[in-house]
């Protein structure tokens, strides 16, 4: 764990204080029943919780596909035989 200076503290301190008095202020601005609606909205997507992950997929396949014409090359396959000596 990483010291922090009293500074940075103090510092933290009051912008976690700044935020509170600022979203006590926009709670106090809007109406009550947009503030019930958006702590109901909160509240679902808590209880929600966190999306699950994107399906494993190749690359350049997901969001977009290559553009035409600049398809990957297939693999190259040596059909000529060998020469031995």
């Amino acid at each position: 764990m990483t010291k922090q200076s009293e500074f940075a503290r103090r510092r933290r301190a009051a912008e976690n204080e700044r935020i509170v008095e600022i979203e006590r202020a926009w709670r106090g601005s809007i109406p009550t029943e947009v503030a019930a609606q958006f702590d109901e909205q909160v509240r679902a997507a808590k209880a929600r919780g966190p999306l699950p992950p994107q399906p494993d997929m190749a690359p350049g396949t997901v969001p977009n596909p290559p553009r035409p014409g600049r398809e990957p090359k297939p693999p190259k396959a040596d059909n000529r035989p060998r020469r031995g000596r």
